[in-house]
């Protein structure tokens, strides 16, 4: 449920981010969007367990697993630019079917610890299907 209600809420995201980023510019949009998201991450984080201390523990973790910030920033970033300029559709199609190619990658090579689970034909025609219909979605 609650990674239909994120997809849910992607959808929002880049219609949103895209009316700021016009508005006040994309790396104003970016930041404000990356620290409302801070903000009530950390609230969220108080209320849960009454502690930051978890931050600290994070940041101590090997920096390669402290990439998803940086990934939110550029996702946050991207969706803002190309919204606008191409429309929510192609753009979550764009994101969904690049997520998805470097997610075939990451689970065949097992990269950040991921169990490895190869290529297949059908994996790769998912793939290739998903590249089409992003393509498709530029048509207007």
């Amino acid at each position: 449920m609650i990674a239909a209600a994120a997809g849910l809420g992607g959808a929002v995201q880049i219609a949103v981010q895209g009316r700021l980023g016009d508005r006040v510019g994309a790396l104003e949009a970016m930041a404000t969007a990356s620290l409302i998201g801070a903000m009530l991450a950390l609230a969220v984080l108080l209320v849960a367990r009454r502690s930051l201390a978890g931050i600290g523990e994070a940041v101590e973790s090997p920096k390669w697993m402290l990439l998803g910030g940086v990934m939110s920033a550029l996702i946050i970033l991207a969706i803002t630019v190309a919204g606008p300029r191409i429309g929510v559709v192609a753009t979550t199609a764009f994101l969904i079917a690049a997520q998805f190619a470097l997610a075939a990658v990451i689970d065949r090579y097992g990269w950040f610890g991921v169990e490895r689970i190869g290529f297949t034909w059908l994996r790769v025609l998912g793939l290739g299907l998903l590249v089409i219909g992003a393509a498709l979605t530029l048509r207007r």
